[in-house]
């Protein structure tokens, strides 16, 4: 298949990569628009259940193959295609603008993300090792192996559709595991460019399939096959959870990263200022649509005031616009998500917040079409407020005032989420304590989010199970053996 042409400003409509052929399907389409001003600007196949075994199937057939090369030889296919993606970063970033809404500066981000998940997997195939244990036996060796778990189903989120596309590609392939991408329907294109890519950068066919479609069909044929051995998904906690039931029923090893619900902590001895601007970045990124945003605001009483008075001006002041001209913030990703916010701040009002900063859905003038909200400050009345206890994943955010960092804590760890949590302080004594106070799998000490990739991101109670990135992600894309060689 071509690759997509962007010349004209509009996409071609897409197909599945299914064994090395794009399959266009015989069934209905759907329509993939853009957020900014709702213009189709593709459709993809409404992929079924004997697509999703097909690229099942595909997978398992040449997986033998792909594991038996050396790994090195994996991890060069793996630079080979960073090489194309590099090659085609722009057309990659306008890709990830049009069909999500992110500004375009963000969006070539991505690509860099991109680009370094890429390489550091492939930078892992010295690192597949395994290791040699005394036995209690005479004449015996206890040899523990790492092998790929077989296919690998990749179910990725809208918000970052290449780079989570990436995260689990990469060291999917160098592990010797072969995939199968459901590229979401909201946001399919930049996943099926990137596959594309892997096509013309030489990786076999069948080692990397794309299917689109609904969750609920392709996405739930992909969990309950019991050709797929590893799903990776990242997604919603209700998402989540149906996968875990569904997976449950052929004991699928599973990776998980869900909801998040991060508190982000003031204290009355914090730099105020680097505070309010990581607080906006945290919050307002990508329209305030990443796991681990900015979602409830913990202020020190003794501050609160000066923070606040200086987080709404900058949160007023931010661009909102055509993403393509690189503003502050672009739109939402759908009108599903506008409602919802929008839904949010109204039964917050209702519940007795006070708002600080009018902000909400737009819808004239400029923004008569497309899914645009403006940021929205609200100061609530306590912890069992609907926007404190609820993931709103948009540009709005409750506030809280405490007198204690104790008292911090503990609302922050009263939730049923545990992705990531910030905390701003410079007393010594409240750093040393926060990884051992804070119920979170991934905590931002005095900085803005932005996980790096030789870290470890990962998730607790509700927020999933396994993780991603760095030397123990790596190590999940493995499945261990042991062997008991005697040779008495």
């Amino acid at each position: 298949m071509d690759l997509f042409d962007l010349s004209p400003g509009t996409i071609s409509n897409a197909s599945m990569l299914i064994d090395g052929a794009w399959v266009a399907g015989g069934g209905d389409r759907i329509e993939v628009d853009n957020p900014a001003d709702e213009s189709i600007i593709a459709t993809i196949p409404d992929g079924t259940a004997e697509d999703a075994i097909a690229a099942l199937e595909a997978a398992r057939r040449a997986q033998p193959a792909w594991a038996a090369l050396p790994a090195i030889r994996r991890g060069e296919a793996v630079l080979a295609l960073a090489a194309e993606v590099e090659a085609r970063a722009e057309e990659l970033a306008r890709i990830i603008t049009l069909e999500q809404g992110k500004p375009i500066g963000q969006a070539r981000g991505e690509v860099g993300a991109v680009l370094t998940f890429l390489r550091h997997a492939a930078g892992g195939v010295r690192r597949i090792e395994g290791d040699i244990v005394a036995s209690d036996n005479p004449d015996e060796e206890i040899h523990v192996r790492r092998h790929p778990h077989g296919v690998v189903v990749g179910l990725t989120a809208w918000n970052y559709p290449a780079a989570l596309c990436a995260r689990k590609l990469g060291p999917a392939l160098v592990t010797g595991n072969t995939f199968v991408l459901l590229a979401h329907e909201i946001t399919p294109l930049s996943g099926l460019f990137i596959c594309a890519l892997a096509e013309r950068a030489g990786i076999p066919k069948g080692v990397v399939n794309v299917v689109t479609g609904r969750g609920a069909v392709v996405g739930q044929a992909l969990v309950e096959s019991p050709l797929s051995d590893l799903v990776t998904m990242t997604g919603s906690t209700r998402a989540g959870k149906q996968i875990y039931t569904t997976g449950a029923q052929t004991m699928k090893v599973l990776r998980l990263e869900l909801g998040g619900k991060a508190p982000f902590i003031v204290m009355d001895d914090a730099d105020i200022d680097a505070a309010v601007e990581a607080a906006v970045v945290a919050r307002y990124t990508n329209c305030g649509q990443i796991c681990t945003c900015n979602e409830r605001m913990y202020l020190h009483s003794a501050i609160a005031e000066e923070f606040l008075e200086k987080f709404v001006a900058r949160s007023r002041a931010l661009t909102i616009g055509d993403p393509m001209t690189d503003p502050d913030m672009g739109p939402k990703v759908s009108a599903v998500e506008v409602d919802k916010v929008a839904a949010m701040i109204a039964t917050a009002r209702e519940e007795g917040a006070e708002v600080l900063l009018e902000g909400g859905p737009l819808r004239d003038g400029a923004h008569a079409r497309g899914y645009w909200m403006a940021p929205t400050v609200l100061s609530v009345k306590d912890n069992a407020s609907t926007l404190v206890r609820n993931e709103v994943f948009g540009p709005v955010v409750p506030v809280l005032t405490v007198d204690s960092f104790e008292q911090a804590v503990a609302q922050a760890n009263d939730t049923d989420y545990g992705l990531s949590a910030y905390v701003f302080t410079r007393d010594y004594k409240r750093i040393a304590q926060t990884p051992y106070a804070l119920k979170f799998g991934e905590i931002y000490l005095n900085r803005a989010n932005g996980e790096q990739v030789q870290g470890f991101h990962t998730g607790w109670k509700e927020s999933g199970l396994g993780g991603e990135d760095g030397k123990y992600g790596f190590d999940g894309y493995l499945r261990k053996q042991t062997t008991y060689l005697n040779w008495g």
